[in-house]
């Protein structure tokens, strides 16, 4: 039976903690440096947006960092 509505949806939120869980699996201890260097790079791109997303998505790496015990970097 294939789900119906938006139950396969994600928010935004949602989308923006997918890709920090994923970051995390990935990069592993590496995974704040990885997002340091997208976000200076889409800095220098002039990239606003993207430099939010990636900013939004590095909170929620430390947010999993704190939440788990886990050390970044």
């Amino acid at each position: 039976m294939m789900p119906t509505g938006n139950a396969g949806s994600m928010t935004p939120e949602h989308h923006i903690w997918a890709c920090a869980l994923a970051i995390e699996r990935q990069q592993g201890s590496n995974a704040a440096i990885f997002v340091a260097e997208r976000v200076g790079a889409l800095a220098l791109q002039g990239d606003a947006a993207g430099v939010e997303m990636w900013k939004a998505i590095a909170a929620r790496l430390q947010d999993l960092s704190r939440q788990g015990g886990r050390e970044q970097g």
